[in-house]
């Protein structure tokens, strides 16, 4: 039986994340997961496969209405969240999609801190979008699917595997990581499994990239892992690598620490 170990949600896109007990699992995933996004001057997104100092950016939401980020070196900035402002196109990995600016305080701070012109959007009350995968959903402006699980077992046998110095599992930036499971990868087995009075579908493999090389907690690239062990035993049939699994939310629910995961359903491996 596997059970819940750690549960992580991501307030602004590519910036650090935030470890609770106790989180609401929304349609859109763990909620506020995702919710904000960095873009350029053009509305395109930030990532920290350019921008790695976003690692660095740590972000609190406070009561749902207000949104606080910190980072090394500058005074913290605090402001109130807008979700009826004018919506504006931004683009993430080509895709349009309507968000709110949150203004010129939150865009200065950004700036500063990248060193580049930056201004910060939320999602708008009425956002839509679909997600790809075997069970369709949806998301905030996650790259795809609401969770990404991730079981301790597979994070320790890639360590064993890997000749490098051990890798924590923030490198991977999973939403939920599981124990109990002494199989490394049984999450690529999942299809549909109950938690916390949740139930979620299977999308797909994780397929990793180049944030995978970026040290979370200073925000530098440090070296070739885990792309680089990954690549001898992960590579995934329709292309990459593959560590972890992506799931759309079924039924929304209250995910707490310590929850046991009930499998409803098994599949074969897509690796």
């Amino acid at each position: 039986m596997a059970t819940v170990v750690e549960l992580r949600y991501y307030p602004v896109k590519g910036c650090a994340g935030v470890v609770a007990e106790q989180a609401e699992l929304t349609r859109a995933g763990l909620a506020h997961d995702r919710a904000f996004m960095v873009v350029d001057a053009e509305g395109v997104f930030r990532s920290q496969r350019r921008d790695r100092l976003l690692a660095t950016v740590r972000p609190t939401v406070l009561g749902g209405d207000r949104l606080a980020l910190a980072a090394p070196g500058v005074e913290p900035v605090e402001f109130a969240v807008d979700t009826e402002g004018p919506r504006r196109e931004v683009r993430m990995f080509g895709t349009p999609y309507p968000a709110v600016d949150q203004g010129e305080e939150a865009a200065g701070w950004l700036s500063e801190v990248l060193g580049a012109r930056s201004r910060l959007v939320r999602v708008p009350p009425e956002h839509d979008r679909v997600t790809d995968g075997l069970t369709p959903g949806t998301s905030g402006f996650a790259d795809s699917s609401a969770v990404h699980l991730l079981s301790r077992s597979s994070l320790e046998d890639f360590n064993a595997r890997s000749d490098g110095a051990p890798l924590p599992v923030d490198r991977f930036r999973p939403n939920l990581v599981v124990d109990g499971w002494p199989e490394p990868h049984t999450e690529d087995l999942l299809r549909r499994f109950t938690v916390g009075g949740a139930e979620l579908g299977y999308t797909k493999l994780a397929i990793r990239c180049a944030v995978t090389l970026v040290d979370q907690s200073t925000g530098a690239k440090a070296g070739p892992e885990p792309l680089r062990t990954l690549a001898g035993y992960r590579r995934a049939a329709a292309g990459g690598v593959a560590f972890g699994s992506k799931f759309s939310v079924v039924r929304p629910g209250t995910l707490r620490v310590g929850d046991e995961l009930a499998v409803n359903a098994w599949g074969a491996s897509e690796l």
